[in-house]
């Protein structure tokens, strides 16, 4: 196994992030996702498996706390209930870096069971994947090689998912016009409780 430098592993995973491919695709999930959750009154629902899974936990908190409701749904726990909580005007944004994981494909029909037109938008490195086919609109990772030696461990894939997921983030938050003081009413305790306080008590002196 060859050893790769720290120096090396940052440039390439730099690099995987300049090259995320980008295009009118955003738009329109950014669109979705205002329109289901800030205009219907639904709610964003984030699946994955694995280490997508912990990405999808995170962008899932990320939305919350900057105004437009989301909650992750663990795929397989969908199987056994959870899948309850799927309403109308809810859409689905699932993460899988092959778009083959089976728990997924399987989350998708079982929706659909439930709501036959759940919009779903789907973050993979493979465009003509079975959930790429799924999608209402499909955000491509650019398919980065991994940074692990073996090429196995999900570690470029899961960084561009998470930058993905903040781009999306953010670009709800400039369309629904997230201020500070709504930032601060969500977020009470801790040093950025205090900061967004301060910071929303400034903007209206």
């Amino acid at each position: 196994m060859n050893k790769i430098s720290i120096k090396s592993i940052l440039e390439q995973e730099a690099e995987a992030v300049r090259n995320i491919p980008i295009g009118s695709a955003y738009d329109t999930a950014t669109a979705l996702i205002v329109e289901h959750v800030h205009r219907l009154g639904g709610t964003l629902i984030i699946s994955g498996m694995g280490k997508a899974g912990q990405i999808a936990m995170n962008i899932a908190t990320t939305f919350s706390s900057t105004g437009t409701p989301a909650y992750f749904l663990h795929p397989s726990e969908a199987q056994h209930g959870d899948l309850g909580i799927v309403r109308k005007h809810d859409l689905m944004l699932l993460i899988s870096n092959s778009g083959k994981t089976r728990e997924l494909i399987e989350l998708v029909h079982l929706a659909r069971e439930l709501v036959e037109v759940m919009p779903f938008i789907v973050i993979t490195s493979d465009l003509d994947s079975p959930l790429a086919k799924e999608a209402a609109v499909c955000l491509s990772t650019g398919a980065p090689r991994e940074v692990c030696p073996l090429g196995l461990t999900p570690t470029t894939s899961t960084t561009v998912m998470t930058v993905i997921g903040d781009m999306l983030v953010v670009s709800v938050m400039q369309k629904i016009g997230f201020t500070s003081a709504d930032y601060a009413r969500r977020h009470h305790g801790g040093y950025l409780g205090a900061k967004s306080r301060q910071q929303s008590k400034n903007e209206n002196t």
